[in-house]
């Protein structure tokens, strides 16, 4: 049965606030010179205004969520294809950014 009302109110703590940030900030460097992302860059430019500031929880439209969630997800893709083509602290920082990314969407985003 699908729900008929969806909460986009997220509870992140400090370290996941913190890395979404980074995240958003990366997503930000790459979409904001090109015109074709334009709804891309200002999802993701109040994403990032929304988790520096101190509200609490953090109030996402649905399209940020969407959009959140579906770059969260095309990263984990990437990483999982790029940990077998890495050395050996590459392979450790991989690990390490896809465990966290796969804990933030399965503690927030999964349904």
């Amino acid at each position: 049965m699908k729900k008929l009302f969806t909460n986009y109110n997220f509870e992140f703590d400090k370290n996941e606030k913190k890395l979404l940030a980074t995240f958003c900030k990366q997503t930000l460097k790459q979409t904001e010179s090109d015109s074709k992302f334009f709804a891309e860059s200002k999802a993701f430019s109040a994403i990032l205004e929304k988790l520096n500031s101190a509200q609490y929880p953090i109030k996402l439209t649905k399209d940020e969520r969407t959009r959140l969630e579906h770059q969260l997800n095309e990263n984990v893709k990437f990483i999982r294809k790029e940990i077998p083509k890495s050395g050996f602290i590459k392979k450790f920082l991989y690990k390490s950014m896809l465990k966290q990314y796969e804990n933030i969407l399965n503690k927030h985003f999964k349904n």
